[in-house]
């Protein structure tokens, strides 16, 4: 019984006038009361989207999937909370911060080939850097390996991340994965700084063939810096790769979902953390910070509808973190090491 009835008074009976029925008024013409105006028609429900549908479904699949039989993958602890920019970078250096810990990202050169020596790369952007450096950090941490195989041709790449070929994918797909390539990254947080250095250590660059300009020929195996890989092994979070290629369309859902898997199974009860916080983090795209909030719980929602497990409510002032299981279960005696000694990150 609903706590606002139990041990309730009496309801008293009266003669007042409220309700939809005027009870005790004095009755109309054939005895009958007045009635108040219809309500007007409830709003009808929003129809779903088809990509709300979809992530629906892969939620409702990974709820329904054992433990065990889960296809994973696997992230630096470091880019599960603190990733790369969301959109393109002026310039040749870029900046993420949590709490006191912070991830700098330095643009560097590439030999593309044609004689045309060393080339400035941008900073890489966007989901697929973050897709493709998951993929490549999955089979390096499952097959103990550096050299990873990365197919023939840029549809075989494609095919092995889980994505189509539509559009203009092919030149995305070069110009990110060169980024990548040559890009240096530099952790710190609490006065230590830790060069990572370049995550790719031998790159073959992909060039545009000249009979075929859409088609791409790759170098087929890149191969991991050597302190990349170590730390990647000490530190690799599990992730659940049905969710990872769910949220291929929005850089700022991966980032959410691969910080709740990093984050969630250390809370110990439960943890506030608030709106200021969370757009240090993650908002420093977004000058409005109402803009932030629109799209970050935007993002939160699909997050979760892959993360079914997560404990996360959206209540006044930030976001209310619940001790939660990982997505994927962990190895006995690994949980990788946090960059930030803050609780609240």
């Amino acid at each position: 019984m609903p706590p606002e009835i139990q041990g309730g008074p009496p309801v008293k009976k009266t003669n007042k006038t409220t309700g939809p029925l005027q009870l005790g008024a004095a009755p109309g013409k054939g005895g009958l009361a007045k009635l108040d105006p219809a309500p007007p028609p409830a709003k009808k429900a929003r129809e779903l989207t088809a990509s709300e549908k979809a992530l629906i479904e892969v939620g409702s699949k990974i709820l329904a999937t054992p433990p065990e039989e889960v296809d994973k993958a696997y992230q630096h602890a470091i880019l599960c909370q603190v990733g790369f920019p969301r959109s393109k970078v002026d310039g040749t250096s870029f900046i993420r911060r949590s709490g006191s810990a912070w991830l700098h990202v330095q643009a560097g050169v590439l030999d593309e080939g044609e004689g045309r020596g060393p080339v400035m790369q941008p900073i890489p952007y966007g989901p697929l850097p973050r897709l493709a450096l998951a993929r490549i950090s999955t089979y390096a941490v499952m097959n103990s390996t550096r050299e990873i195989p990365i197919g023939e041709s840029a549809a075989e790449f494609l095919r092995m991340m889980g994505m189509d070929r539509q559009g203009n994918r092919y030149r995305t797909l070069r110009k990110q994965m060169h980024a990548l390539a040559a890009c240096r990254l530099t952790v710190g947080g609490h006065g230590l700084t830790h060069h990572l250095g370049e995550p790719i250590e031998t790159f073959s660059a992909w060039f545009a063939d000249e009979e075929h300009v859409q088609r791409l020929l790759w170098p087929g195996v890149l191969i991991l810096s050597e302190k990349f890989y170590s730390s990647l092994r000490e530190s690799a979070v599990p992730l659940n790769l049905d969710a990872l290629m769910a949220l291929t369309g929005s850089a700022l859902a991966l980032d959410i979902y691969v910080w709740l898997a990093y984050r969630l199974h250390r809370v110990e009860r439960q943890c506030l953390l608030h709106w200021a916080s969370l757009r240090d983090q993650f908002g420093q795209e977004y000058k409005d910070p109402k803009n932030f909030k629109r799209e970050f719980e935007k993002a939160l929602r699909q997050a979760l509808a892959v993360y079914p497990q997560a404990r996360v409510k959206v209540v006044t002032g930030g976001l209310l973190l619940q001790a939660s299981p990982p997505p994927v279960l962990l190895r006995t005696g690994h949980c990788p090491r946090p960059i930030s000694a803050n609780p609240h990150q």
